[in-house]
């Protein structure tokens, strides 16, 4: 081996044993908690910061300090964050989102209390705790590797461990004390991380922004270990440390030159958008935190106290007026997160790298540097730029198909890290590069009126993608995607449209912001930049454009009126208890206000209690006669005035959305499904014709439920076909199978909580197979939802009434098929006998019926053919009184 190769085998070991020790932190926190801690850069920032202070500032040994900041500082901040953070969270079962959101809070949080005690100048005098020599480091990586896999694998506390991440409630049940083993997690993986701090900033840029994006780059090789084996973990950024040290020997030429060695400066970057875009995608789970209630109705008077705030700066001058400035530009690029995040219910951890490519093509348009266009004026090369970002918005939307939750946000975030290494860090594309401003606005009072010009025409796009079809498609796709693709939403679609939309309008903001500081400045769009402007807006309402405008305002206030790191040290704070009020402050303050006035509320005197009973009922008869809903009036003594009363009557056609045709068979054929190993379906042949119910009974376990999930289009067998009506839809989606005509419900409720019941129910009309005005109505006033109840929030119905939106949402669609899934779970018995005259009604108009249902009574008394399930087969078919008996005969005692 060369003497040069051998060198830089060993300068690629010492930077792969930084990314290993970061690789075993990270799974070794989200083997404990299920938590992809993305503050471990944070962490190791704030560490590396501390030793300094110690040895440099205050003359403390090395070993003083070294052992104070890693013994002590890293533990205690690890087992901190458990205790205070997200032990609660995981306590109160939230959402796996929220502790995504909170993890991102405390990165926030961390690099702004840092930025505010120590600067956001960067430090080069940092202390050498290990030498150059990689030897030393590779040994603390191998020996930490090997002790931690051991404890794991053949321990009791790695049992306990493994048992706490699969199930916390269950484990707590079975004896083991789930918060000392997270806690033991939690400060182990802050020690790699304060470990990794440390050894690193001596050869790096010492500063709050830049370390702790550089470690998390290397979140990488946790993911191609698929965050749970330590030795691929180790093996993989060793790998890439070495190969990445190679390439610098590599000299190429031509005009890819500047691009290629972006590339093998920054070889963790590509493995980052690899592991995260290409490799199987971990954390699946729900995307946001979901909102527990309708959106809150902005009160009356707030856009306009915001619209005279807004019109204030045109009053200020001098500096104030230049800040104020990119208050607006800031407002559009934080809507865009609300169209993303919002509305459409995905993480985007990049926005700020679309952003920066609209102020960038903005600047290279108007110099006239964009390969294949001529120069343009600012305003137009502007609109040009948000017309060749848009498209890019692909490049998240696109991974958002198939990811939710931890994935889409590696995915997202990786997409936003690669934007600026291998973009704005290069100087092929910046350098000697400006932006000036639109001819007639050069002026900053002259700019701010356009920028007030701009942003309105934001909010109304805003607003239309929030209103409408397509709002109402957009807020069900973010309370319950596998419900929303069921009702006929295209999933899919729409997940590209908001991404894409929020593209243009990130690009639109970061033009904006460009011309209205006269420069393209990429750090102004840096990567952590994009996580502060994603918790700002998630803490101050996800779904709330005037949320959006206040973290402007507060954004760029704070950093221009306090010292830096200010607002971030804010942001995240409130990030942190985002678990407390998932709606925003305002929800919270607002509950909070409710529940102090009906606490304090007026008791009206004997005489008033005797006027209000002799108006309440001429009150009624005026609205009675006027067609309007009565006033509300006290508590009816049953659940009907709350839920709307009884069911319409089924025997009304009138009532129902016609199906105009008889509907086709369904029909499985050879079906065949496997999960792990495990045969879920083995041959299965079902028939579901026209005009009759069929039901399928049989134990747990016994393929029941993969069998409809296989007829749904949620599930894609192994083999066999699926077929409507002769035409073969085995592989069509479910949304697509809607639009054909077959609906189903869930055996776990999936509503949209956040709407109406008559926006749940109007999302089944105008997605379903056909379009029709009245369907919503009709399905409504079949199910008994046509009263009061319409109007009221589906978060707030009892189980009974979410039963009956869930129904009338399937049948506004119009199918020919439905596929009740448990369609009795939590009915009451008069809600039952409900259900069943509504049911039969239906197939005596022609519409095809599969139930899956425990109720063997219900079963009887509704199904015209039972088919029993075990082991994965159908053992036996029939009419329900020979089926059931002969069930019954088999299950009795001996």
């Amino acid at each position: 081996m060369s003497s040069l190769t051998y060198d830089l085998t060993l300068a690629g070991l010492s930077v792969g044993s930084a990314a290993a020790l970061t690789g075993i932190g990270l799974i070794v926190t989200y083997r404990a908690t299920g938590v992809l801690n993305f503050a471990h850069g944070a962490i190791a920032m704030v560490c590396a910061y501390v030793l300094r202070q110690c040895v440099v500032e205050w003359g403390w040994p090395l070993w003083a300090g070294a052992a104070a900041t890693l013994l002590v500082l890293a533990p205690a901040l690890g087992m901190a964050l458990e205790r205070f953070v997200f032990r609660p969270l995981a306590v109160l079962g939230s959402d796996p989102a929220q502790t995504l959101v909170a993890s991102i809070g405390v990165f926030v949080l961390l690099v702004g209390g840092a930025a505010l005690v120590w600067g956001q100048g960067a430090r080069d005098d940092a202390p050498e705790l290990v030498s150059a020599d990689p030897w030393g480091q590779l040994a603390v990586v191998l020996v930490l590797a090997v002790g931690v896999g051991t404890v794991i694998r053949w321990t009791r506390f790695g049992r306990e461990l493994r048992a706490v991440v699969d199930d916390r409630r269950l484990a707590v049940l079975g004896g083991i004390d789930a918060d000392r083993v997270a806690a033991a997690g939690w400060a182990f993986g802050s020690f790699t991380a304060g470990l990794t701090g440390v050894l690193l900033a001596p050869y790096v840029r010492l500063d709050p922004y830049g370390l702790p994006l550089l470690v998390m780059e290397v979140v990488a090789v946790a993911v191609a270990a698929r965050m749970r084996s330590l030795p691929v973990a180790v093996v993989v950024a060793l790998g890439i440390g070495v190969a990445q040290s190679q390439l610098t020997r590599l000299h190429p030429s031509g005009r890819l030159e500047p691009l290629l060695q972006a590339v093998g400066a920054n070889l963790f970057v590509v493995a980052l958008l690899i592991a995260a875009l290409a490799l199987p995608r971990i954390g699946t789970r729900d995307a946001l935190p979901r909102t527990a209630t309708a959106r809150v109705p902005t009160p009356p008077g707030v856009w306009t106290v915001a619209a005279v705030l807004f019109l204030l700066p045109l009053g200020f001058a001098g500096s104030d007026l230049h800040t104020a400035v990119q208050v607006p530009a800031l407002g559009v690029v934080l809507l865009s997160l609300v169209v993303v995040t919002g509305r459409g219910g995905q993480i985007s951890l990049g926005q700020a790298a679309y952003a920066g490519l609209g102020a960038l093509f903005t600047a290279l348009l108007a110099a006239g540097r964009f390969p294949g266009l001529p120069r343009l004026p600012e305003l137009a090369a502007l609109a040009v730029a948000v017309v060749l970002v848009a498209p890019l918005g692909l490049l998240t939307g696109w991974p958002a198909i198939s990811r939710r939750g931890l994935a889409l946000a590696l995915a997202t975030f990786a997409v936003g890290v690669g934007v600026s290494r291998f973009v704005f860090a290069q100087p092929y594309a910046v350098s000697g590069l400006s932006l000036g401003r639109p001819a007639g606005f050069d002026g900053d009072r002259a700019y701010y009126v356009l920028e007030l010009l701009l942003l309105a025409a934001a909010l109304l796009a805003t607003h239309a993608l929030r209103r409408g079809r397509t709002g109402r498609a957009l807020a069900a796709m973010r309370d319950h995607e596998a419900g929303a693709s069921a009702a006929g939403v295209r999933v899919p679609s729409l997940k590209l449209l908001a991404f894409v939309a929020g593209a243009a309008l990130a690009a639109l903001g970061g033009g904006m912001l460009g011309m209205g500081l006269r420069a393209f400045d990429p750090g102004a769009y840096d990567p952590v930049r994009g996580l502060l402007w994603f918790a700002a807006v998630v803490v101050l309402g996800a779904d709330s454009t005037l949320g959006a405008l206040a973290a402007a305002a507060l954004l760029v206030g704070l950093d221009a009126g306090a010292r830096g790191g200010v607002a971030a040290a804010l942001i995240g704070v409130l990030a942190v208890l985002v678990g407390r009020f998932p709606g925003g402050p305002y929800e919270a303050l607002r509950t909070a206000a409710e529940r102090l006035r009906l606490r304090r509320g007026a008791a009206l005197t004997p005489l008033g209690e005797r006027v209000r009973a002799r108006l309440r009922p001429v009150e009624r008869r005026a609205a009675a006669a006027d067609g309007a809903p009565p006033p509300p009036g006290p508590p009816a003594p049953d659940h009907e005035s709350r839920t709307g009363g009884a069911v319409g009557k089924p025997n009304a056609v009138a009532g129902r959305v016609p199906t105009h045709a008889p509907a086709p068979t369904l029909t499985a054929r050879h079906l065949h499904a496997r999960y792990d190993g495990f045969t879920a379906l083995d041959g299965v042949d079902l028939d579901v014709p026209h005009g009759r119910i069929t039901a399928i009974v049989g134990p747990n376990g016994a393929g029941k439920s993969t069998l409809f999930h296989c007829l749904a289009g949620t599930h894609r067998p192994s083999h066999g076909q699926v077929l409507l009506g002769g035409r073969d839809i085995t592989r069509l989606t479910a949304h697509a199978r809607t639009r054909l005509g077959i609906a189903r419900t869930f055996q776990q409720l999936a509503v949209f909580p956040s709407l109406t019941v008559a926006e749940n129910v109007q999302v089944g009309a105008e997605q379903g197979r056909v379009t029709d005005p009245g369907a919503a109505e009709r399905a409504l006033r079949l199910l008994g939802l046509d009263g009061p109840v319409r109007a009221l929030p589906a978060a707030d119905l009892p189980t009974g009434t979410l039963r009956r939106v869930e129904l009338a949402r399937a049948l506004a669609g119009a199918p020919r098929v439905l596929l009740l899934d448990e369609p009795a779970a939590g009915l009451d018995t008069a809600e039952v006998a409900a259900l069943t005259k509504v049911l039969k009604a239906l197939a005596a108009d022609g519409t095809a019926l599969l139930v899956v249902e425990h109720d063997l009574d219900l079963v009887a008394d509704l199904a015209d053919v039972v088919h029993v399930m075990t082991a994965g087969r159908i053992v036996a078919s029939g009419p329900p009184a020979r089926v059931l008996d002969a069930l019954g005969a088999q299950e009795a005692p001996a």
